[in-house]
């Protein structure tokens, strides 16, 4: 736009004027008007080109505020668009939800379904068990019954060997008595001739009449004997006819309650099938109930204060909804004075999967991770993580008496046993390595060998297994060998004192638990194993005051949980064929490593109510 020229002031003749040009003169005048007119011409035209330009600047605006106007009308249609894609997608998200909480009613419903059935099947079990004992009761009276046949004929022979015996001795009293009389006549036949035997006769007389007298009495005796073996005899005889006739009902109730049992056997039969059916049922849908509830979920645990804890110093930790679904923690700030003198406390929300309070126990804790532990037994992988800053109780949340391994291996042992029925059999084996400065440790190896003998994790990319070289694997065949191995992990593992923690873990330990189980009725097979890590805790320089070994060991903990934190962040993505830096630290590298598609990750975050 060109800048208007200056217009110069027109000079008016006057008596004042100081000018050479004479009134009279005509020309003189003309050439002044002329000059005059042609400045005022030159004026004109350099208004015309301004006004020109003016006009061309206004066109050119005019074209730019067309195109805005196109442009703001375009972008409120793709703005309308935008709209009704994002109320779609908020219909098709409720949608969603409505069929996952169907899905969730639903799975639930047939859970409880299972859990009637196995009610059912158990009432069977042990009605079958009674019908055992019945049979068995059965069997014993039975060979009662046959021992007192037995006895009956042996009476039986006894008495006919006894009457025998009385005929005998009839027979023989009749023959003495006999002979005794012949003797006696050929005595007094030969009495005159024999007189110088007759003292010897007497004698032999008396000797005979003795004989006599025992026999006869021998004679009565059996006779009593034998009434009373009549009388003896006619009472069995009695009790065998009643025996007889309650031997024949029994044998028909007999048949009757064998055609029962062989029923109840039958169906004893099928009910074990069908429990095996419903198992790997089970087994499916806990799997199904597992993924919706998310493959990696993160939990927290919050410490109660200690009377050690300075009061002034502990944090303002709230649970806003610790009467619902306890998965939200809120810590206060620090108050602060703004420049206009108001006093405002900044609140920090944090959403977790579930969140413990303080009084919460381990047990609570353990509800939660169960499930998991049962899908260890069913053949999947499952890495349990308990992380925080050190003093925050993730050893007692693991190794107590009560902890997470002790309960996962009561767990464990008992769901075996009642498997056993179903045709499954478990072998467990268990290893206990540490992660010391980026080096492995065999905790239930020799305490001398730390440091020394080298261990290297492998991955067989084919069968997707992770195993460790040259640690000691110990078969675990009750619960007390795994107590037993815990309590020498603990006493090999490396702990130190700190301004943190008068006791602070500087290693992280991980327990490995292998379990292999098979069916010999179906020819299934599960293999799963359960990682419980307990990691170091982390902390700050300043707050610990560590230095020497401790320092290095405060560096290598905390780059170690900074490289487990970036693999459970790539995992979390989900991105098929990303990049996970497993390898970044051995503590992510073995446990981490483990996972696939059948793989659960259960992290516990724990929170030390103190401000540092």
């Amino acid at each position: 736009m060109r800048s208007p020229k200056k217009t110069p002031r027109l000079t008016f003749l006057n008596r004042d004027s100081n000018t050479t040009t004479i009134a009279w003169d005509t020309r003189g005048r003309l050439q002044d008007v002329e000059s005059l007119y042609s400045e005022l011409k030159e004026k004109m035209n350099d208004t015309t080109n301004e006004s020109s330009g003016l006009k061309e600047t206004v066109a050119i605006y005019k074209t730019r505020l067309n195109e805005l106007e196109s442009i703001r009308a375009q972008l409120s249609s793709c703005n309308v668009s935008l709209n009704a894609d994002l109320d779609n997608t908020k219909a098709g998200l409720s949608r969603a939800t409505v069929d996952l909480e169907d899905a969730r009613r639903h799975h639930v419903i047939e859970l409880d379904d299972v859990k009637r059935q196995q009610r059912r099947e158990l009432d069977d079990a042990h009605r079958e068990a009674e019908e055992e004992g019945h049979k068995s009761n059965r069997k014993h009276h039975e060979e009662l019954i046959e021992l007192k046949r037995r006895l009956e004929d042996a009476l039986e022979v006894e008495k006919v060997r006894r009457i025998k015996d009385v005929q005998a001795l009839t027979s023989e009293a009749a023959l003495a008595e006999q002979k005794t009389e012949v003797e006696l006549d050929v005595k007094e036949k030969e009495l005159q001739s024999l007189r110088t035997d007759l003292h010897q006769a007497k004698a032999n007389l008396a000797c005979e009449q003795e004989l006599n007298r025992d026999l006869r009495t021998k004679l009565s005796e059996a006779a009593s004997n034998a009434m009373s073996l009549e009388s003896s005899m006619r009472a069995l005889r009695s009790k065998i006819d009643f025996l007889e006739s309650d031997s024949r009902s029994q044998s028909q109730a007999f048949a009757e309650q064998e055609q029962k049992l062989q029923e109840a056997f039958t169906a004893a039969l099928e009910a074990k099938e069908k429990l095996r059916v419903e198992e790997t049922l089970r087994r499916k849908l806990h799997n199904q109930v597992q993924e919706l509830k998310g493959n990696i979920r993160v939990f927290c645990r919050v410490r109660p204060p200690l009377d050690s804890d300075p009061v002034n110093e502990a944090a303002r930790i709230t649970f806003p909804d610790a009467d619902s679904d306890s998965k939200e923690v809120e810590v206060m700030g620090p108050e602060e004075k703004s420049s206009l003198g108001n006093i405002t406390t900044k609140s920090n929300a944090f959403m977790f999967d579930r969140v413990f309070a303080p009084s919460s126990q381990n047990a609570d804790v353990f509800e939660e991770i169960s499930q998991l532990v049962q899908s260890a037994l069913d053949g999947y992988n499952v890495c349990i993580f308990c992380y925080g800053q050190t003093g925050s109780g993730k050893t007692y949340t693991m190794s107590a008496d009560d902890g997470m391994i002790p309960r996962a291996v009561h767990q464990i042992y008992d769901t075996a046993q009642a498997l056993e029925e179903k045709g499954w059999k478990y072998s467990m084996e268990g290893s206990f390595v540490e992660v010391y400065n980026e080096n492995l440790n065999d905790l239930l190896g020799k305490p001398e060998e730390f440091d020394k003998k080298k261990h290297d994790i492998r991955h067989d990319m084919q069968k997707c297994k992770t195993t460790i070289t040259d640690i000691t694997t110990v078969d675990l065949d009750s619960p007390s060998k795994v107590e037993s191995i815990l309590r020498q992990a603990t006493a090999n593992r490396s702990v130190a004192a700190t301004k943190a923690n008068e006791r602070s873990s500087r290693s992280h330990s991980v327990f490995i638990l292998k379990l292999i189980g098979e069916n010999s009725v179906t020819g299934e097979r599960s293999e799963g194993t359960l990682n419980l890590v307990d990691l170091a805790g982390s902390e700050r320089l300043s707050h610990s005051g560590s230095t020497g070994d401790r320092l290095k060991e405060t560096q290598n903990i905390n780059k170690s949980l900074s490289c487990l934190g970036d693999v459970i962040g790539a995992l979390g993505q989900g991105k098929e064929g990303g990049h996970v830096p497993y390898r970044n630290s051995k503590v992510s590298s073995e446990p981490c490593r483990r996972r696939g598609a059948a793989s659960r990750v259960w992290r516990s975050v724990h929170a030390d109510p103190g401000r540092s």
